[in-house]
C-alpha cells in the first residue's frame, strides 16, 4: 500500500518504538493520528509531525471508539493502523515468602497486550472494510507488536510471554478472517531496543544487553523498528506473518 496520502493511526505512538513509526509514517506522507494514554505526550508528538493527538486506552471500548471517531474526522478512516501500545512485568510464579504470584498481575498484563491487540484490531478493522479498495484491492493493513519473550519468555515472564505469545498466534487467523474484506496483518516480534524504558537502566546494564546480541552486536534503534513497519504497509503480499526484529537474538532463561 501507498503511505502517501493515506490516513494512518498508531497506538502508543506516544514514545519510543511507537513514536518512532508515527514519526516514519508522517515523513512519508501519511496522515497520522497518535493514540496513547498519555494524552499530553500524544499531543506533543503530533504537534511536530503535523498529526492529531488522542488520548484512549486500548483496552477500553468506548475510549478507543471516541478516538477513531476522532482520527475519522481529522484525517478520514485510517487505512493503516500500527498496535503497538502495550505493557511489560515480570513476577516469580513462587515468590521469596513462598507465596503464589498474584493472578491481578497477569491478568493486567493479558488484558492490556493480548485483549487490547484485539479490541484495537476489531474496531479498526470493521472501519476499513467499509472502505473503498485500493486499486491493488486492499483497503487496510493492520501492523502489530509482538515481542521476542513470545518464544524466548525468560523467568518471571509467565504473562508478558503469554500475552505476545497470543498475539503471534492471533496473527494468522486475523489475517485469514479479513482476507477477503481486503485488509492484511503482520506483526512485528522486536528484541532489545534502545526505548526510553530501556534508557531507565544503568548504563553497563544497556551495554551489556547489547553485547548479547550476536549481530549486529548493540540495541536495535526504534527508527529500525519504524522501518519494518513501513515495509510490511507497502509489501502487498506480507500478510499473515510474524518477523523476530531481533539481530538473531535467542534470550537466555533470565
Amino acid at each position: 500500500m501507498q503511505i502517501e496520502g493515506q490516513s494512518a493511526l498508531v497506538t502508543g505512538g506516544a514514545s519510543g518504538l511507537g513514536e518512532a513509526a508515527a514519526r516514519a509514517l508522517a515523513a512519508h506522507g501519511a496522515r497520522v493520528a497518535i493514540v496513547d494514554r498519555d494524552a499530553d505526550k500524544a499531543h506533543d508528538v503530533a504537534a511536530a509531525i503535523g498529526g492529531v493527538g488522542l488520548g484512549a486506552d486500548v483496552t477500553d471500548s468506548a475510549a478507543f471508539t471516541a478516538a477513531l471517531d476522532a482520527a475519522e474526522q481529522a484525517h478520514g478512516t485510517p487505512r493503516i493502523v500500527l498496535h503497538v501500545a502495550g505493557i511489560g512485568g515480570a513476577q516469580r510464579l513462587i515468590a521469596k515468602d513462598g507465596s503464589p504470584a498474584p493472578l491481578e498481575v497477569f491478568e493486567r498484563i493479558v488484558r492490556v497486550n493480548l485483549i487490547g491487540s484485539y479490541n484495537v484490531a476489531r474496531l479498526a478493522a470493521v472501519r476499513m472494510a467499509a472502505l473503498a479498495p485500493l486499486s491493488s484491492g486492499e483497503r487496510g493493513v493492520l501492523v502489530m507488536t509482538a515481542s521476542v519473550a513470545a518464544f524466548d519468555g525468560q523467568v518471571g515472564q509467565e504473562a508478558y510471554a503469554a500475552s505476545k505469545g497470543g498475539v503471534v498466534s492471533m496473527t494468522l487467523p486475523l489475517a485469514r478472517d479479513l482476507a477477503t474484506h481486503g485488509i492484511r496483518v503482520a506483526t512485528i516480534a522486536p528484541g532489545l531496543f534502545d526505548t526510553p524504558l530501556m534508557q531507565t537502566l544503568p548504563e553497563p546494564v544497556q551495554q551489556a544487553l547489547g553485547a548479547s546480541v550476536p549481530f549486529p552486536q548493540r540495541l536495535g534503534q526504534p527508527a529500525e523498528f519504524a522501518e519494518l513497519a513501513l515495509h510490511m504497509v507497502r509489501n502487498a503480499y506480507l500478510n499473515g506473518e510474524t518477523v523476530r526484529l531481533d539481530g538473531s537474538l535467542r534470550m537466555a532463561p533470565r
